[in-house]
């Protein structure tokens, strides 16, 4: 799948590097979200509740956690960075369905995933969305 929501003015990457990482995860489970809605929109004939549903579970803290360990692998030295940040931030909130070691594995690859969505690297984000 070649969707990617559009960014008229990618920043930088020092830019990216200086933003909060709670801030890039926020970003992130955006990008994430809307590629997985849309996803299951193209693929799947189900009406609108059901598709909620089977986002959801793909879209949880425990589904990414499971995701981020197969990821981790791929990312370069620069995304470890950036995840590595993000999974050691301090969130003022909690997964009320995830422990806190899956809150902030997920935590962590949603900021890879927004900082390569607000650096433009769109190719790289589908390639670490579709794993």
């Amino acid at each position: 799948m070649d969707f990617v929501p559009i960014l008229p003015n990618p920043i930088s990457k020092k830019e990216a590097e200086f933003k909060n990482s709670l801030v890039l995860a926020f970003v992130g489970d955006c990008v994430q979200e809307l590629y997985v809605k849309a996803k299951l929109a193209i693929t799947d004939n189900h009406k609108s509740g059901l598709l909620h549903q089977m986002a959801i579970s793909e879209l949880s803290a425990k589904s990414q956690a499971i995701k981020t360990v197969r990821l981790l692998d791929l990312m370069t030295e620069e995304e470890m960075n950036i995840y590595r940040r993000a999974k050691n931030s301090k969130p003022k909130s909690q997964s009320k369905n995830a422990d806190t070691m899956e809150y902030h594995k997920a935590t962590g690859i949603e900021a890879v995933w927004g900082y390569l969505y607000l650096t433009g690297q769109t190719e790289r984000l589908l390639l670490l969305l579709e794993v």
